[in-house]
């Protein structure tokens, strides 16, 4: 029977899993597209997909204009285009659904990180230090080992006094030899 939180864990793969999906369409459409010797302008006011056949291009859809990607800077700058509307690689995702999701699987992945170290350092924690019961059970056998030691040795005095008072008390060493003087 599965547990209650296995569906939780099941929507967060998939997410997990569209997420990568999404990144390597991305990567894989990048990588497909040829770039040309022509400049980015001349595709301006012609359609998003003939834009982005140029892997330096970026497509602005509010005004419908090819630009060159700023390369100096990881982001285009708001005063080119918005990144709502702004699309590098394929037309049908936008810089800021992109960021979104690539921040939500790094997110994700930082947090699976952390959560299996969190795991990993209390599971060493609990082999090394000894829990509650086990530190109980180990006090309680000690503490039979001493009762049993002190009625051993008061057993053993009992019955050294009863050999005594009848005369059958051992000498120290049993096995020493006779001598006749």
């Amino acid at each position: 029977m599965a547990s209650r939180g296995a569906p939780g864990l099941v929507r967060r793969w998939q997410l997990l899993l569209s997420g990568a999906a999404l990144f390597l369409l991305l990567l894989s459409a990048a990588a497909a597209q040829e770039p040309s010797g022509a400049a980015c302008s001349q595709n301006t006011n012609r359609t998003c997909e003939e834009c982005l056949k140029n892997v330096s291009c970026l497509w602005c859809h509010t005004s419908r204009a090819c630009l060159d990607y700023p390369v100096s800077r990881i982001l285009p700058p708001s005063s080119l285009c918005k990144l709502s509307s702004a699309r590098w690689g394929v037309c049908w995702v936008n810089f800021e659904a992109l960021i979104i999701a690539l921040s939500v699987v790094g997110g994700a992945l930082l947090l699976a990180v952390a959560v299996c170290c969190a795991c990993c350092c209390c599971r060493r924690k609990r082999s090394r230090k000894p829990d509650k019961s086990e530190e109980r059970a180990a006090r309680e056998r000690e503490e039979r080992r001493i009762r049993q030691e002190e009625r051993r040795a008061e057993m053993k005095s009992r019955h050294d006094e009863i050999r005594k008072k009848y005369g059958l008390f051992k000498e120290e060493n049993p096995y020493a030899r006779f001598e006749n003087n």
